[in-house]
This record gives C-alpha cells, structure tokens and sequence, in this order.
C-alpha cells in the first residue's frame, strides 16, 4: 500500500540534516558531523514536524558547547548566502535552518538579547524566524519592539516580513504573546507600502488576525492608509480584501460595504441540490439562481452545516463567486463540492446536513439534504 505525503519528511530527513552538518563543519573543522546527524537521526523519524525543530536544536547545542557569544560566529559563518533579494514573494527559505532560531533563543534569551535579535535578523534571511522571535517579545517587550521598528526600515524584505509576521497574534503553530494586539499596528503604519508583496501578505493576514477582536480599529486602518496613499491603489485593494476575509465570511455588514457589497441589497436566491443522493467520498452538486431589479454587486458563499459526532453542529463557509447581478437575466451559478471521507483534520459524519446560499454576507437561500454512509469498496 502506497504512503501519503509526509511534509515533515520532506521539510526534515537524513538528506536535510547532513546538509545542516555540513555547512557547520566547513565553518568549524572540529564540528563533529557524522556524530550530529547520527544523534539526530536516533529519533527523528519518531518525532512530528515541530519536534523534529526542538531536537535538531538540542542536538545542535549538543555538539555548540558554550554561551552565544561564543558561538555566534560559528552560526553565522554556517549560513549559506541569502535567499534571493530581488524576489518579491514565495521565498519562505528552508526549514532545516528553523533549529538554529531555536538554538539562538535557548542561549540568548536571559543573557543576550541583542545579540539575539541580531542573529534572528540574520536567519530569517534564509528561513523566517517568526516562531523564535516570539520569546523575546514576551520576554524583552520594549527592547524587541524597538529594534523592530528599527527593523522596518531594513534592505533586506525577509527582515521587514519578521516584523509584522513576528508579532501576529495568532500566528499559525507560534507561542502565545502577552502584547496587546493593537500596539504593533504602529508597526504595520510603516511598513504598509512595502513594495513585496511577501510583506503585504503577512500585513494583511496581521490585520485578519486582529480583526477578529477589533473589526472597526481594521477597517479605519485600512480606509486611513487608503487616504495616505503611500501603497499603490491595486496594491492596497487587494491587502484589503485579503485582512477583511474572514469578516466577510461572517456578514461584518461594515467590511461588505467597504468592499463594495450592499449587505441590504434587494437580491433573490433560490438553491437546487443536483445530487441525490450524496455520498461521503463523493461529490455534493448543487446550482444557485440569483436576480436582482438592478445592477448588484454580489459577493456569494456558500455555507454548509455539517454533522459532528455527539449531535453538534459546525458551519464552514466557502467561496463561490464575486460577479454583478444583472436585471432580466437570472445569474445562474454551479458548484462541486466533494464531500471529503478522507480528510485529517475534518471527518464527515452521516446524517441530516444544510446548505446555504450567502449573499453580501446575508443567507438568501437554504435547503438540507441528508449525507450517506461511503459506498464499500
């Protein structure tokens, strides 16, 4: 039987440590190589992704005795040359070096927390250290703060990105920070019209963060650097929509209009389940007819309510189509959605289901349908 796809093998293995050794014994002749990639191979295949950082780290300080300062140029010097400063996107860099911002925190944090910081920026130029800058904001607050707002004027955009992705507060697999949510967004004020759109992506995932507990303080950002006019008008459009989707998932009747959809709007909706019946592990088929008196702009999603073990019930929403309603002319919208048996994070269970059909951010139409048990194979 074939193996699915395994990202922390891809992302860490024999292959990815040896290369780690490697550049650490061509910076220090007496770094032991093939006694660290054998310790860390003992147990690696055991450990899941975020393990398998912590102890490439542990075995890294294992065989890197002494306080940082000592070993800090060792570190540096093992550092390949910088990722691509003339890209602009998609240049997250290569995990295995994600030990190594471990590592720097593990010896720094108490005692060297400039000399900390300084290392981070020098990382995350060839893997984000978003995670490892997360102790120091708790641990250093103001000194980390300060050096990054230093840090938004940096050459080098990778340094920049840490800014805003450090500081995120609810980054994806990253420690929990104590720092109010709103005082980076003076942060965010100087970088919003970086001109990569790496930056602008952690910027507006930033906001969406924030605008889960403050949704007014995102918007009035976001119209008052639209009155700036520091970041070119597509630029900026596009970070909007990006920092105000989950909003719009929810109906945020203010973000809608923002975008241009009228949450009021006279629309029609009905909803048409094509399949029957609908099967785990196959396809949910379902068309949606909408009108409009006039032109309408029309943002649609479509909500399903699935089934959860114990009898509770959760809704996801998912995107379907930004277009104009036009008057005389139903807009006529289709969709497969395919009811995923194999999903890790999400299973289906059998029984009663809803469908619902969202327009600017209201529920226009509904119907239920009942999912079925997977054919046998």
């Amino acid at each position: 039987m074939a193996q699915g796809f395994s990202l922390k093998d891809q992302l860490f293995n024999a292959e990815k440590v040896r290369y780690l050794a490697g550049l650490f014994q061509s910076a220090a002749p007496e770094f032991d190589a093939n006694g660290f990639s054998a310790t860390v191979m003992t147990r690696l295949p055991d450990l899941e992704l975020k393990q398998r950082i912590v102890w490439i780290a542990e075995c890294l300080g294992q065989h890197l005795p002494g306080p940082l300062p000592d070993i800090a140029p060792t570190l540096v010097t093992a550092l390949p040359p910088p990722l691509d400063p003339t890209l602009t996107d998609d240049d997250f860099g290569d995990f295995i070096f994600a030990p190594l911002g471990e590592l720097v925190v593990l010896r720094g944090l108490d005692d060297h927390p400039d000399l900390t910081l300084d290392l981070l920026s020098q990382i995350t130029q060839r893997f984000s250290m978003e995670w490892a800058l997360r102790p120091m904001l708790n641990r250093w607050p103001d000194l980390t703060l300060a050096q990054l707002h230093v840090w938004t004027d940096h050459p080098n955009y990778h340094v920049r990105r840490l800014v805003s992705e450090g500081t995120r507060p609810r980054l994806p697999w990253g420690q929990g920070i104590a720092l109010d949510p709103l005082v980076p967004l003076a942060l965010l004020d100087r970088l919003h019209a970086d001109p990569t759109r790496y930056v602008t992506r952690s910027i507006a995932n930033h906001l969406n963060d924030i605008a889960k507990s403050a949704p007014d303080t995102v918007i009035d950002r976001l119209q008052g650097w639209t009155d700036e006019g520091r970041q070119t008008p597509a630029e900026l459009n596009w970070m909007t929509r990006h920092a105000l989707r989950s909003l719009v998932k929810s109906g945020t009747p203010r973000a809608l209009q923002v975008l241009g959809y009228d949450p009021v709007a006279d629309i029609q909706a009905d909803v048409t389940i094509r399949t029957d019946p609908v099967r785990i592990g196959e396809v949910l088929e379902f068309e949606c007819q909408i009108t409009a008196p006039t032109d309408t702009p029309v943002l649609v999603d479509y909500v399903l309510h699935f089934q959860r073990p114990g009898g509770k019930v959760s809704a996801k929403v998912f995107k379907l189509k930004q277009t104009t309603a036009q008057p005389g002319t139903p807009l006529v919208l289709t969709k497969r959605h395919r009811m995923k048996g194999d999903a890790t994070t999400f299973q289906l269970v059998p029984g009663a289901h809803r469908l619902e059909i969202q327009i600017n951010g209201q529920v226009r139409a509904a119907t239920g349908f009942m999912l079925e048990p997977a054919l046998p194979t």
